[in-house]
């Protein structure tokens, strides 16, 4: 009976799918870094993703010698790489130097949504 019981859950815990959510794995640039004006960014998760519903924002937070009142959207666009697991934002123009805050948004294959944020700067 008692090894009845073992070999049932051990088959119940075996056939559970895989509850993981993507974990962002590089950023490029890295969180927290002083970078000269990137071409791109680049954020590669754990996991495949769902392109339509993963993506990114860019907000300008400091810019040197002016006082803002509130973060900057920038115009940026996103796609998911060939790898399926990379998110590329593309800037509409370089990056002028300030303080910038990456806000990240991703769905992988199990349907949960993730989401983060990091901040850079550019000199």
């Amino acid at each position: 009976m008692r090894f009845g019981l073992i070999a049932a859950a051990a088959a119940l815990l075996a056939a559970a799918p895989a509850l993981a959510h993507p974990k962002l794995v590089s950023a490029t640039p890295a969180p927290n870094s002083v970078v000269a004006a990137p071409a791109k960014l680049q954020l590669t998760f754990s996991e495949t993703l769902v392109a339509n519903f993963s993506g990114a924002d860019l907000v300008m937070t400091d810019m040197p010698g002016m006082k803002m009142s509130s973060p900057h959207k920038m115009a940026v666009t996103t796609a998911l790489a060939p790898d399926g697991k990379t998110v590329v934002v593309t800037l509409a123009k370089p990056l002028p130097r300030g303080g910038y805050r990456l806000d990240w948004h991703v769905v992988s294959t199990d349907t949960h949504r993730v989401q983060g944020s990091y901040a850079f700067k550019v000199k």
